[in-house]
């Protein structure tokens, strides 16, 4: 590709750059076009999705719509688990793992379907002839606006693009201008991988049509129609050969309006055509500038309540993707600070209420069959999500989420009584959007029937930050029937006595003991699950007011639950034997859910627990997949160490994906050059899990106080966020620290309810009400800990005192709808 930048262009253009971002810094911003999916740009609205590639003559934008997917409704239980399950538990309690597998991929894991691919809606191409020779080329996702733009000059005219999918009028908007009149001449076709038909409407319309794939034994049934009609301002627009020529136009508007007729997972009867031509023609009429400022004004509604500055340095004159190339060699602070509002974009951009949640890659897939599916893998991605969906303030973001997490406990309670016996609702480790239940991907990965016991911790977490009492009894059913499963489905198993889930697996791992299996009993991911769900939905019962009688059962299990465990090595025990390699560097560390996203672990409230976790931590290393890594900077923000979390940070904040195959599967994660997590490949967990760990790092709310900065590196001595909120009804309204210290928080309450702040410097209240120095137990309710059992701990352990910081606490007693401003002394 030949390329000519003028000199004098690239400075106006860094220093309007470095003008704009001072301010914000809130653009991804690039030199050039993209080469592969991996650079393009992605635009969202919860439903439509589209990526961006800029090229000045080869424009392509790359589709999606969010009900698009492989098959049709249909179930995956296997009911020959029913008749074989006394027969694995034997096994297992027995030591034959692997026997035990084996009759699991028989009987237990499905025979029909083990989940359906997230689907391509297509290609629109914009072919411009003679702009191959262009210059003085810019191109820019804002993510303050939700706008993707391109610029770049040809022949001593510039041409404008911007493309955004819009929230207030559901298409997706495409607008060419040129800073000459009659100088926008080019071509549009559409196209996608696999069978479609493509024709022509009129003049000024472009219709692509087809059904989505068939996959494993399931047909697909999903139809879908894309409708790009296209406004010319001046010029001619013709239509011949499928494509939509427009020649000497001053500016052209494209409307992108997709359809499909899916209703919901068990109903596909809808009108495709119909629900493409409906939002299609709600939108006609609107004149483009009054669609981008509504577009704009609903998206800054979500991501205008939170704000972040961690300071700037000269490095805002560069390139996002140089930036990222550099970041792990020296000091960006504003592009960690960018990364987190990246993360807050993609989830509002990728989950609205109404949506699909927010899959593997959110919604953004150029493929017919993109690696895992792009599913919901439900052992931990699924809901790394939504990790910051209340922290930072995007609670109405959550919903989708809840919303499936229903849906599945409708779909699981026949795959409970079918596979297992029980009542309650079970769902295993990956789910699609038809609601799938049961087990997938063989016995090794998919025998962990504890997806739907993970997910309805959400529910619970979600009430902790509202208080929302109506909310919290509309779920409860769900909560409960999630503990129904784990109340009737546990046994006791035979040598300590011990109630345990079996049987299961510490997610996709397996000790190198019996390394070709990783079936098992009691494993600590598992017990600890069990214990939040049993404590969260006795507390919700008690709120209610719900007189329930699994109430006792539950307590009973708790009492027999297998205590956390440190082993040999001074380690948290993955299984309920000790069988950790200290060797072991496998990017699950399930085992650590109770330090987080779980508060069972916690330095100030079991320092032991907590030095066993950083021990697992250090043995697992740094270095892994980059979701994991975003899962650890989460873990070591709760172990209130900021400079190895940051150290992650740098972990992940590393260009990859150009000097080989962006999407060759590997273990080694990273950032792609549009700041995409790479698992490789790009998975979106990575993402949002950042966005959670930096929020961490910043504010933490999890065991009995609000901590403010508990985890800050010290490469950020001075910085202020809005916004984010925490448990009990608590915003941080403003957040200001400087060398290290607190000097300014406004924090609203509105419930309110005791306060308690932990801080690292001493404090005082300015204006009305009275702060005193915090004494016993947090009497707030949403503050209350759970007692956790001491643990067992290996006589050959070798521990060390986990040193905790010198801290300062307080108490405030606030009032409903109340702000107050806390200041250093």
């Amino acid at each position: 590709m030949k390329q000519f930048v003028s000199f004098l262009f690239l400075m106006i253009l860094i220093s309007s750059c470095s003008h704009e971002q001072a301010s914000s810094d809130l653009k991804l911003w690039y030199s050039e076009p993209a080469t592969m999916w991996e650079e393009a740009l992605p635009t969202g609205n919860g439903r439509l999705g589209a990526m961006v590639f800029g090229i000045p003559h080869e424009e392509l934008i790359q589709l999606n719509e969010n009900t698009i997917w492989a098959g049709s409704p249909n179930r995956n239980d296997n009911p020959g688990a029913l008749e074989i399950l006394p027969t694995i538990r034997q096994l297992i309690f027995d030591g034959k793992f692997i026997e035990a597998q084996d009759m699991a991929n028989e009987n237990i894991i499905s025979k029909r379907s083990h989940g359906m691919p997230y689907q391509t809606a297509g290609n629109l191409r914009l072919n411009f002839q003679g702009h191959e020779d262009y210059s003085s080329f810019y191109r820019d996702l804002d993510i303050e606006k939700a706008i993707a733009t391109t610029r770049y000059s040809v022949g001593g005219t510039e041409f404008k693009r911007e493309v955004f999918s819009s929230f207030t009028d559901e298409v997706t908007v495409v607008r060419l201008t040129a800073d000459k009149p009659g100088s926008i001449t080019f071509t549009s076709s559409m196209d996608r991988p696999g069978h479609v038909e493509v024709s022509t409407v009129g003049n000024d319309m472009i219709r692509m049509s087809g059904v989505t794939s068939s996959h494993e034994t399931v047909e697909g049934k999903v139809e879908f129609v894309v409708l790009s009609k296209f406004f010319n301002d001046g010029g001619t627009i013709t239509a011949s050969n499928n494509e939509i020529s427009v020649e000497n136009a001053n500016s052209v508007t494209i409307l992108v309006s997709i359809g499909t007729n899916f209703i919901n997972y068990t109903d596909i009867s809808g009108d495709a055509q119909q629900v493409a031509e409906q939002y299609l023609n709600d939108a006609i009429g609107i004149d483009y500038n009054q669609m981008r400022n509504s577009h704009v004004a609903f998206y800054q509604e979500y991501f205008n309540r939170v704000s972040l500055d961690l300071g700037q340095t000269d490095s805002i004159k560069n390139p996002t993707d140089v930036r990222i190339e550099q970041f792990s060699r020296g000091y960006d602070p504003s592009l960690a600070a960018m990364y987190f509002q990246f993360g807050r974009y993609l989830l509002i951009t990728s989950s609205q209420p109404g949506t699909q949640p927010a899959n593997l890659q959110g919604i953004w897939n150029d493929q017919l069959f993109p690696a895992w599916d792009s599913k919901y893998t439900l052992n931990i991605n699924a809901e790394m999500n939504y990790w910051p969906a209340e922290p930072t303030n995007l609670t109405e973001l959550h919903e989708p989420f809840i919303q499936m997490i229903r849906e599945l406990s409708e779909a699981g309670r026949e795959t409970a009584k079918t596979m297992y016996g029980v009542n309650g609702w079970v769902t295993h480790h990956n789910t699609d959007i038809w609601r799938i239940t049961g087990a997938v991907d063989g016995s090794y990965w998919g025998m962990w029937p504890m997806g739907g016991v993970w997910l309805s911790q959400h529910l619970f977490d979600k009430f902790e930050y509202s208080g929302d009492v109506e909310y919290l009894r509309s779920v409860y059913d769900v909560l409960r029937g999630a503990a129904e499963f784990c109340v009737e489905f546990m046994v006791e198993e035979p040598e300590n006595g011990w109630m345990v889930i079996v049987p299961s697996n510490s997610p996709e791992n397996s000790p190198t003991i019996h390394y070709q299996s990783s079936i098992a009993a009691g494993t600590t991911i598992d017990n600890q699950l069990v214990f939040d769900l049993f404590t969260k939905t006795i507390r919700a019962a008690e709120i209610l007011g719900i007189e329930e009688d699994l109430i006792p059962e539950m307590e009973r299990i708790l009492e027999l639950l297998p205590p956390m465990q440190i082993g040999q090595h001074g380690q948290l025990q993955e299984w309920m034997h000790d069988w950790d390699s200290p060797d072991d560097k496998h990017r699950h560390i399930s085992h650590l859910y109770g330090l987080f996203p779980s508060n069972q672990i916690s330095p100030f409230q079991n320092p032991e627990l907590a030095d066993a976790s950083r021990t697992t931590l250090i043995h697992r290393g740094d270095p892994s997949t980059g979701w994991s890594i975003n899962w650890k900077i989460n873990l070591w923000a709760r172990l209130l160490d900021g400079n190895h979390a940051y150290n992650l940070m740098r972990e992940q904040i590393k260009l990859v994906g150009r000097e080989e195959n962006a999407r060759a599967h590997s273990e080694m994660g990273g950032t792609y050059p549009n700041m995409f997590d790479a698992h490789p490949p790009f998975q979106i967990d990575g993402n949002f899990g950042f966005t959670s760990g930096l929020t961490e790092m910043l504010v933490q709310s999890h065991d009995g106080a609000i901590h403010l900065i508990p985890a800050l590196p010290d490469v950020w001595p001075n910085g202020r966020v809005t916004g984010l909120r925490t448990r009990g009804g608590f915003e941080i309204v403003e957040l200001e620290w400087k060398n290290h210290e607190v000097t300014k928080a406004v924090i609203r309450s509105t419930l309110g309810g005791n306060l308690r702040i932990r801080v690292a410097n001493e404090i005082g209240l300015k204006g009305q009400g009275e702060i005193s120095i915090a004494q016993g137990n947090n009497s707030n309710p949403f503050y209350q800990l759970p007692e956790i059992k001491k643990p067992l701990i290996s006589t050959s352990a070798n521990l060390n005192e986990f040193e905790l910081p010198e801290v300062y606490m307080y108490d405030i007693n606030t009032e409903k709808g109340r702000e107050y401003t806390i200041v250093k002394r």
